[in-house]
């Protein structure tokens, strides 16, 4: 994501969602806790453009993904979406859908590595959300659950198909996403899709301490780690190693590189400037 800015200024105030900024992490927060924060129109389109900002903004080295209340997000507001989608046309129903693909991109493109902290229900548009995030922290409470099949919709919406066999492999995306089952925390994690379980109620500080920890880190490198990490997803191997030797050369010459030799030898530990 370019660096450069166009006219418009920062957004100072976001509608459908809670945003903090602390040393280098970036907290969001989906603040409708009376909804499980189902997501709206509005929310999603709030996510693409906040994650948009956050990607310009080098200060911002890592970003934590959470829900207020008694869960993570429970998909797709019932009432305010599918009512209306009821009554769009094609183009209307396919910007609506592409917009909500965007969110997804954004995490995944965003130059920063991305923790979301899972407690209560991750469904539908939520556990794709989860699913998207480099790291998904989760409390026993946690449950999965890929619902678009339930409402008659295909299981690969927002790049479900395209990231879950990646994630869980081929098998298990197949059953999650075609029966849209429940996962609970403990399943979960034995197949891959949980990264770090936290003792209950503690998702959120978990996630938070895993996210200073990487924002206290070498962030060019994370950066770069992420980018080839989805950039190499389709690659073959000989295009890949190819990649991976430019990245490589490049790094070679940031300013991390340099200190980490001088902290080696001084017997000191590094102090990251991510450039």
């Amino acid at each position: 994501m370019s660096p450069f800015t166009g006219s418009a200024s920062r957004t100072e105030r976001w509608r459908h969602l809670r945003l903090t900024l602390d040393a280098g992490v970036a907290t969001v927060t989906l603040a409708r806790p009376e909804k499980l924060n189902a997501l709206t129109f509005g929310a999603y389109a709030d996510l693409r453009d906040l994650l948009a900002e956050l990607s310009r903004e080098r200060s911002v080295r890592a970003l934590v993904l959470g829900g207020d209340g008694r869960g993570f997000c429970s998909g797709g507001d019932v009432d305010e979406i599918i009512g209306a989608t009821l009554a769009m046309d094609t183009g209307a129903l396919l910007d609506f859908n592409r917009m909500t693909g965007q969110v997804v991109r954004q995490l995944r493109e965003c130059p920063f590595p991305v923790v979301a902290a899972v407690h209560g229900v991750a469904a539908g548009a939520g556990a794709v959300l989860a699913l998207a995030a480099d790291f998904r922290v989760a409390d026993p409470t946690a449950r999965f659950a890929f619902l678009f099949t339930k409402v008659g919709l295909s299981g690969g919406d927002m790049g479900a198909a395209y990231l879950l066999p990646r994630v869980v492999g081929l098998g298990h995306a197949t059953r999650l996403l075609m029966l849209g089952e429940p996962v609970a925390a403990p399943e979960a994690e034995r197949i891959g899709l949980i990264s770090q379980v936290a003792d209950e109620g503690q998702a959120g500080q978990a996630a938070a301490a895993l996210a200073r920890r990487l924002a206290e880190g070498p962030a060019l490198a994370y950066a770069q780690t992420k980018a080839l990490l989805t950039a190499e997803l389709d690659m073959p191997l000989a295009a890949s190693v190819e990649l991976d030797a430019a990245t490589q050369a490049l790094l070679m010459n940031s300013a991390d590189y340099a200190e980490f030799h001088a902290a080696f030898t001084t017997r000191r530990p590094p102090k990251w400037q991510g450039r």
